[in-house]
């Protein structure tokens, strides 16, 4: 039975899915992979018809994916469900796997239709209209069918992605099928888990087909969840210290834009640094934040010259004058780890110059951009970042040397050493002001705690959006939710996680509170 992805979970692109295909197949005893699979989606659509006793409404396309929802059909109906199925295709140019399941469907009795019947009450809608890999716009025949699954009231399960949606990138092509449940097959697709798939692959369902997919083709995608917080959160001594947590630096805050850079020390500061200094630009700048009186506020150039700093941050609410400049080079030649973030990405873009410097920096460097960040640092378009999130974001990482956020829906981390990753937190209460100075504190809060970069930054992303759908849960948004509500949940998530695993009990076998 399809089970739901876990943190870790492999992803893969469209050509990554064609060599484990093609791997398994040359095996001297080949598995029946689209028998396999329809099986799969068939057992899963049994169980969403809820005993209704409605009729199944099957859509099967010209592909392989067609050949999937033959097989759907066949074995709903031998499970004694009535099953229509419309056959939007040339069956003489079906392939020969999708040619057997057809034929396979019409010997048990099966018919097929060119239109769905007209005013018919389904039980379910099954979507096995186009698979992985198309690359041209839904158009005609096909997108009327679409209509027709979106318009319906009945619950729709989309066979391997919805059809309409491009699997490697998210986008939708012309038109697409929203679905309620999506069974994907063998391994994840990233376009499932980002841009415009959140919104159409419903809830998602992963099947192997019996396959190890990772042993046929090691890959280089992966999805980031709840258990990545294990990696970071480690166990406190009871015999500790501020300094045993690291020193935070967060260079911004220009004139009228201070708020930012406290956002990101109090980030920091709730997510367990021991002591964070905001060093701001603002030549009037406050003295003190009255609202998170721990942060040590003082000058750029004053924190800059610390030297007990473990790690820093630079961007949120720095301005592009020339003093940010100034105080933007100087952070880029420290040899401490480096989060970059706002108008720290934007100044980069602007200066080709800054481009080496970053590719040479001795310590890790991350990078923050949202879709207009990366496409100022790629000389490119947001709607050309957006076209390919997986590709713009592994292109920044290797370009400048550094562990990568893309933002946005379904967010993506890639590291320099050719890996990348697709968040599953967060919700659209997330787009409002200061969500980003929040993350860029959290991420340093982590890497001056210890962690690895790639860790860091994989925690954060998650724990960040995380935070984010614990207010929603709660009734705190999505409209209307704030970055500062952000920290304070992600504190709390943090400490619920383990308590006795964070705080271990002292020798009278008593918690501390």
């Amino acid at each position: 039975m399809p089970s739901h992805p876990a943190h870790g979970a492999p992803i893969f692109l469209t050509e990554e899915i064609r060599r484990i295909e093609v791997a398994a197949l040359s095996a001297p005893d080949p598995p029946a992979l689209m028998e396999r699979a329809g099986l799969a989606a068939a057992e899963l659509a049994r169980e969403l018809t809820g005993g209704t006793g409605k009729p199944v409404l099957v859509l099967a396309g010209p592909g392989n994916n067609g050949g999937d929802a033959f097989v759907v059909a066949r074995h709903l109906k031998k499970w004694w469900f009535r099953v229509e199925v419309v056959f939007a295709g040339d069956p003489a140019k079906l392939s020969p796997d999708a040619s057997a399941a057809l034929n396979a469907w019409r010997n048990a009795g099966g018919e097929t239709r060119d239109a769905p019947a007209a005013a018919a009450d389904w039980s379910l809608i099954v979507d096995g209209l186009f698979g992985i890999g198309l690359q041209r716009d839904v158009a005609g025949g096909h997108a009327e069918l679409v209509s027709f699954a979106n318009g319906s009231a009945a619950p729709v399960l989309a066979i391997d992605v919805p059809s309409g949606l491009e699997s490697d990138s998210g986008r939708i092509l012309g038109s697409c099928v929203r679905a309620d449940h999506t069974i994907t097959f063998i391994g994840i697709k990233p376009g499932l888990l980002t841009l415009d798939g959140l919104d159409h692959c419903g809830e998602l369902h992963l099947d192997t087909l019996g396959l190890d997919a990772a042993a046929l083709s090691p890959p280089h995608g992966a999805l980031i969840a709840k258990a990545v917080l294990g990696a970071v959160l480690k166990p406190r001594a009871l015999n500790t210290h501020k300094g045993d947590y690291g020193s935070v630096g967060v260079i911004g805050g220009a004139q009228g834009m201070v708020g930012a850079a406290l956002l990101a020390g109090r980030a920091a500061l709730m997510l367990g640094a021991g002591r964070v200094y905001v060093g701001l630009i603002a030549r009037d700048a406050p003295r003190v934040d009255l609202m998170q009186p721990e942060l040590m506020l003082r000058s750029a150039d004053d924190v800059l010259k610390l030297g007990h700093l473990t790690a820093l941050a630079a961007g949120p609410g720095m301005g592009q004058s020339p003093d940010a400049a100034h105080f933007l080079i100087w952070a880029i030649d420290t040899a401490l780890p480096l989060v970059i973030d706002a108008d720290g990405l934007n100044m980069i873009g602007a200066a080709g110059e800054l481009h080496d410097a970053l590719k040479r920096r001795p310590a890790p460097t991350l990078l923050t951009p949202h879709p207009a960040e990366a496409a100022r640092l790629l000389g490119s378009t947001t709607a050309g970042i957006q076209h390919d999130r997986i590709a713009a974001a592994r292109m920044l990482a290797e370009r400048f040397n550094a562990h990568v956020v893309l933002k946005g829906a379904g967010s993506v981390c890639a590291s320099p050493d050719g890996t990348w990753a697709v968040n599953t937190s967060g919700n659209p209460g997330m787009a409002s002001a200061g969500m980003g100075d929040v993350l860029t504190g959290q991420i340093v809060a982590l890497l001056a705690q210890g962690s690895d970069a790639k860790q860091a930054l994989h925690a954060a992303v998650y724990l960040h959006g995380a935070a984010a759908d614990a207010l929603v849960n709660r009734g705190a948004g999505p409209v209307g939710l704030t970055a500062g509500e952000v920290i304070h949940a992600a504190r709390d998530i943090v400490n619920r996680r383990n308590l006795a695993e964070l705080c271990p009990p002292n020798s009278f076998g008593k918690t501390p509170s």
